[in-house]
């Protein structure tokens, strides 16, 4: 989403360039993605839902309406495009230039032809920027240098997690047919930008001639040292590329434009841009050094809008959107060698333009972060998933033959990366018992004298309660966004636990360093790879911890205590995410082995199930528990996310405070909802439009199977004046308008009598 409105932001700048100019900046061509076989064309009818969530004019056409807008197109080959009218070609220095004149006007001063030699970082800030000009003092620094990031990164002692790639580009001579077309006034460019993503190819029009890209060839990669520098160049010129790594793109074009593929090439270009570990771009500060900003990976289609977010994020020091996808501190440490880099900005590149579902997963490197339970969970055939470097257990097939009395069906896109045991991994922790593997959470331990007052202007909740004591609460920022949420454990009168999910809680850890005192009375330490931690929930977790700990685990909802299990030392916190009785049990990473030998063995007779991150997140949707990233992030608050009850505004001064003070007295113009699919058999993904009276009104968040309540459910934000039980919509999954009704939440167990009742205390086999 924050890539598409960067995108929309892009275009409305352009938009505007053309204004006092004689020759055009921008041409409002549009553009449209061709399918020439049935996978693509369902494809674009995601691509149309999702493009109708965030506000974007798209919509798929049929074969004749395409070659109306692109007479050269070869009817017989297309079944289908995604059309969207507002799209253009700018012409890329003109552009520039434009820019740089509007921001001069405003201020602003270029300085050509320097070199810079250096950035100066001191104390962990910058301090001055080094030229062949001089020395400019200064405490802010934006690299915003393209395929040269690698390079100017260096020179202030960073890795850019960037990998520049050589890209075949190539110009026709020009074609009769559009010379044919062109008369006086005729509009310079007028046919579309064409994508051919079946094939890994685009096309342009550049007046009488067409411009042919292809992604269909050997990966390519170049460090940018390796890169020619030319003086009076602003980008690089290689040598022209060998003929038969643009064989079968002649060919691919030979088919689809038949008269642009029978014209000889007059232009070949070896061009470069740069990818990232997983093809977003790398906005916002460095982690480790104040004043530092990166601007890198931009392309020119988000250009403008990263500009404007980039100026939002300087100056007021929050952003209009949302930025986990694009900020550089959603990267853990490991993704920073060149080797990494390397390799999966290879992948990037040969997947440009494929067919990618939601949970599809890296190839290369794996198994990069394992837990101490890995090992046992490849012996129970484990089918992994990776985030943050971790290797998680999605399902695990070990648990097949708990499948056999189900029937549960779901089409062929939302089967992919899915089975049916996740269904019997969530009924397992409903009906008996079910562990699982949450060492990736990210563990925190703030202390010193100052750290209750540090961590109580941070968090929204009222965190001053006694030893022993679990708080889930959310971190705002000014604007009273949502940056995180979290647990929060009183270890000690100076000691607290803070933990976060694997990904989220990235960005956690440079918030809470970030914002800490400097003089000491705060000590924050990253505890994640110390400890690991095993979730074990369902009616009999209580029966089956009590058998292997030193003394029965009988404390309270949201409390912590040391305790014993097997030998073990650990930390027990009595919280679920899944709405079962049960604990998160933290121990120190050596005991891991021993800490699930010990409760898988106990636990066997009790019917305990290994289960995986697709049971828990079916489990809690049943449940309603909000996932960051998805239901809440920065563009959330929490009133009307439903968190009101994790705010305590009368605690005094907190982050995001006043923002919600004055929220509060507004009221919310949405609500997040729980909405239940008429027909049970069809599973969003999320992201698919939600429509009232044919109008679109909101956008699925999250979406599951409900294995228990067996419905189909879909959260997502509402106006407030549909936001009530029985309201009426329509889903919109693969361009069908799927009913759906608006449904109290949770759907699942609304009195907790599951959270309160410790379960059975003998085995089901006695």
């Amino acid at each position: 989403r924050t890539v598409s409105m960067l995108a929309q932001e892009t275009v409305r700048t352009y938009e505007r360039l053309n204004e006092g100019e004689t020759t055009p900046i921008w041409y409002p061509v549009g553009s449209f993605e061709v399918a020439t076989t049935p996978d693509r064309l369902q494809e674009l009818r995601r691509r149309e839902g999702y493009a109708r969530s965030w506000d974007l004019p798209a919509r798929v056409i049929d074969p004749d309406e395409a070659v109306r807008l692109l007479p050269l197109l070869n009817r017989d080959r297309v079944l289908g495009a995604l059309h969207v009218p507002s799209d253009g070609l700018v012409k890329a220095v003109r552009a520039a230039a434009k820019l740089a004149r509007m921001a001069e006007a405003k201020g602003a001063s270029f300085h050509g032809n320097t070199t810079v030699t250096g950035i100066r970082i001191e104390g962990g800030r910058v301090r001055a920027v080094e030229t062949t000009a001089g020395t400019i003092t200064t405490d802010r620094v934006l690299i915003a240098t393209g395929i040269w990031g690698p390079i100017v990164g260096r020179l202030a002692g960073i890795t850019m997690p960037v990998m520049p790639f050589r890209h075949l580009y190539a110009e026709t001579a020009p074609l009769p047919e559009l010379e044919a077309r062109r008369g006086p006034g005729s509009p310079e460019l007028e046919d579309p930008l064409l994508r051919h993503q079946d094939r890994s190819m685009y096309f342009k029009q550049i007046g009488s001639s067409y411009g042919i890209g292809s992604y269909r060839h050997e990966e390519l990669p170049i460090e940018a040292v390796d890169l020619p520098r030319e003086e009076g160049h602003s980008v690089a010129h290689l040598a022209e590329f060998p003929d038969h790594l643009f064989e079968n793109a002649l060919e691919f074009t030979r088919d689809l434009l038949p008269a642009v593929g029978r014209q000889p090439l007059q232009r070949k270009l070896n061009g470069v841009f740069s990818f990232t570990p997983d093809a977003n771009s790398i906005l916002g500060e460095w982690p480790e050094t104040k004043g530092l900003w990166l601007a890198e990976a931009v392309w020119v289609t988000h250009g403008a809008g990263a500009g404007k977010l980039m100026a939002e994020w300087l100056v007021d020091g929050v952003p209009t959107y949302d930025v986990r996808e694009v900020d550089v501190r959603r990267f853990a440490k490991h993704v920073y060698h060149r080797s990494y880099i390397r390799r999966r900005g290879i992948q990037q590149y040969r997947e440009v333009y494929d067919i990618l579902h939601p949970l599809d997963q890296f190839t290369e490197p794996r198994a990069l972060r394992v837990s101490p339970f890995h090992g046992r969970q490849q012996e129970l055939g484990a089918q992994f998933t990776e985030g943050a470097g971790w290797e998680r257990p999605r399902w695990y097939n070990a648990n097949a033959p708990l499948v056999a009395d189900h029937h549960w069906r779901r089409g062929a896109w939302e089967s992919r990366n899915w089975s049916p045991i996740c269904g019997a991994e969530h009924v397992a922790t409903r009906t008996t018992a079910s562990m699982m593997d949450l060492s990736p959470f990210v563990k925190v331990r703030v202390s010193g004298p100052g750290a209750l007052g540090y961590l109580q202007r941070l968090a929204a909740s009222d965190l001053d309660r006694p030893s022993g004591k679990v708080t889930y609460t959310v971190l705002l920022n000014e604007k009273g966004g949502i940056t995180a949420d979290l647990t929060v454990t009183r270890l000690a009168d100076t000691e607290f636990l803070v933990v976060d999910g694997a990904g989220t809680g990235l960005r956690t850890i440079s918030r809470i360093r970030d914002h800490a005192p400097a003089d000491g009375s705060v000590r924050v330490a990253d505890d994640t790879s110390g400890w690991c931690c095993l979730g074990i929930w369902g009616p009999n977790a209580q029966a089956i911890v009590d058998s292997v700990a030193e003394e029965p685990l009988t404390f309270g909802r949201f409390t912590a205590a040391e305790v014993i299990i097997g030998g073990v030392p650990a930390l027990a916190l009595r919280v679920s995410y899944v709405g079962e009785h049960g604990w998160e049990i933290y121990a120190p990473t050596e005991y891991g082995r021993r800490l699930w030998d010990v409760l898988w063995e106990a636990g066997r007779p009790y019917g305990l199930v290994p289960s995986g991150l697709a049971a828990q997140d079916s489990l809690r949707l049943e449940k309603g528990y909000r996932l960051w990233g998805q239901d809440i992030h920065t563009e959330f608050d929490p009133f009307e996310s439903g968190l009101e009850f994790a705010v305590a505004l009368d605690k005094g001064a907190f982050i995001g405070r006043d923002a919600l003070l004055r929220k509060r007295d507004a009221g919310p113009a949405r609500r997040l909802c729980a909405m239940v699919l008429d027909d049970g058999e069809v599973v969003a993904m999320g992201r698919e439009p939600i429509l009232a009276g044919g109008e679109k009104v909101g956008y699925v968040t999250s979406a599951a199977y409900g294995f228990t309540v067996e419905k189909s459910i879909a959260y997502g934000y509402l106006p407030s004046a549909l936001a009530h039980p029985g309201q009426r919509l329509d889903i919109v999954v693969f361009g069908v308008n799927v009913p759906a009704t608006v449904a109290e939440e949770p759907l699942y167990d609304p009195g907790n009598s599951r959270l309160r009742n410790p379960g059975q205390s003998t085995p089901p086999s006695a």
